[in-house]
């Protein structure tokens, strides 16, 4: 057995919570623990790194985590170059760095989406500290890597949404919105819309024209079809929106106080719902999943991806490679440096598998 070059490793969660952190948090930590390094992990994110919250992780710390939902060591969004102390904005790249000195900590593996991804490369380049990065988000919008951690269990949530849907559409004759979390990535509405049997998808790769949308709703209820489903990702843009260069910004209505007025932002699944029944005259109603996608436990595909991702970090970092994510690359765990993920995101392709399967069924796409 070659000689293991990671004496000690720290293990953070940053970033939104999903499906298999745990699972992942166990492979990484398992496999470290049984080629002899210690593990550290550290509380909320990159928040504990700074402010130097850890605990132990041993074998009974891991045991029985497998398929909890969420994060046992916490996560948060903070940033060590940008961090909010007592109200002040700082730089505690350098306060980061020292702690992990500190603790002789060899490598700090990072389990994030795009963000984290960022956030360990600064880290790495700003305060010599080496890293090691796990692809995690419901997104499934990592650059380098042909899936996350967390996509999966929650195709599977919204697809199962769609489902229910489906039941009180048909019953009452409606059009239903189901607005499903994604960013500025489609992979998660367009794969359960397919899924769930959505009748309209609307991802923000395609910008879509609610006039095809009534279009095609009108033809299913002249075909007798008197209910439609419309799954659609809250970055999903209108054509209008694409060609005039604006943000995915929801659209400011006005909400009167006693204070005077207050500018409150409609979502952009409710806005859609007024703009297409003022268009078709139908009845429709709006669901948003919102947070329950990132809840519950992970699927069983999202744990053996989990555990796959974790022990071949294990094993890297035994051989001491440093300063890269854990990819998914066909049925092999492979490492990819960093720098060529990090800030950058990976959208649906227009001429991807999924959009010709979906136009094959008659999905509408929008355009």
């Amino acid at each position: 057995m070659a000689k293991n070059k990671t004496k000690c490793i720290g293990v953070l969660t940053a970033g939104g919570d999903c499906p298999g952190l745990n699972a992942a948090i166990r492979g990484v930590a398992k496999a470290a623990l049984h080629n002899g390094t210690k593990v550290i992990g550290f509380l909320d994110g990159f928040r504990g790194l700074v402010e130097n919250r850890t605990v132990q992780l041993d074998d009974a710390s891991v045991s029985g985590i497998l398929t909890h939902g969420g994060t046992f060591l916490g996560s948060s969004r903070d940033k060590p170059h940008k961090m909010n102390m007592a109200g002040q904005v700082m730089d505690m790249t350098a306060v980061a760095a020292d702690n992990l000195e500190k603790l002789h900590v060899d490598c700090l593996v990072c389990l994030g989406g795009n963000g984290t991804q960022k956030n360990a490369l600064r880290l790495s380049r700003k305060g010599s500290v080496p890293v090691l990065t796990l692809p995690k988000t419901i997104d499934n919008d990592v650059a380098g890597t042909e899936v996350t951690f967390g996509f999966d269990s929650a195709m599977q949530i919204a697809t199962e949404a769609i489902d229910r849907l489906h039941s009180t559409a048909t019953s009452h004759h409606r059009v239903i919105i189901c607005e499903i979390m994604g960013h500025n990535a489609g992979w998660l509405t367009l794969g359960a819309g397919i899924a769930g049997g959505a009748d309209v998808i609307l991802i923000p790769e395609i910008p879509y024209d609610l006039n095809h949308v009534v279009d095609h709703i009108k033809a299913r209820r002249h075909h007798n079809k008197r209910f439609s489903i419309i799954a659609v990702a809250e970055g999903a843009i209108s054509a209008e929106e694409a060609a005039s260069s604006k943000k995915k910004s929801d659209e400011i209505t006005l909400h009167t106080e006693k204070n005077g007025q207050t500018l409150i932002a409609e979502p952009k699944a409710s806005r859609l719902a007024r703009e297409l029944q003022q268009l078709s005259g139908i009845d429709v109603r709006v669901t948003s999943l919102g947070h329950i996608l990132r809840g519950g436990i992970p699927s069983p595909t999202d744990r053996l991806l989990c555990t796959a991702l974790g022990t071949r970090a294990g094993q890297l970092l035994a051989e001491g490679v440093y300063d890269v994510m854990v990819a998914v690359r066909g049925q092999a765990c492979v490492p990819v440096p960093l720098e060529e993920v990090a800030g950058t995101t990976r959208l649906v392709p227009t001429d991807h598998p999924w959009i010709k399967t979906a136009r094959l069924v008659d999905t509408c796409m929008g355009d």
